[in-house]
């Protein structure tokens, strides 16, 4: 499981349009939606389950940059459910007994 989190966009896009956007990155879903300010307005959510971003601020900007190469394509809308935790290494802290009484001989 990577980072999830969705984009909304101004307005429906092409297959073409998708493909640039993921530019060959897999685990997002298309779905047509409405604006949520709007719902007349017919538009684009993209689901992202990024496995590859080695964080999950990575993985948005990714996707933020690559809607800029589609021209007058923007982000009205982000959601970013809570993720779980990630584990990370231990670290002590707790200094070395043997050195204390090394220094002192």
């Amino acid at each position: 499981m990577g980072y999830t989190f969705s984009i909304v966009l101004n307005r429906e896009i092409t297959d073409e349009e998708l493909a640039l956007l993921l530019d060959g990155r897999s685990g997002a879903t298309k779905e047509s939606d409405k604006l949520p300010t709007n719902a007349e307005i017919p538009v684009t959510r993209i689901d992202f389950d990024d496995t590859t971003s080695p964080s999950l601020e990575a993985a948005i900007e990714s996707a933020l940059e690559a809607v800029k190469k589609v021209p007058d394509l923007t982000v009205p809308g982000l959601e970013v459910p809570a993720q779980p935790a990630v584990a990370t290494e231990e670290k002590t802290d707790a200094p070395e007994e043997n050195s204390q009484e090394a220094a002192a001989s």
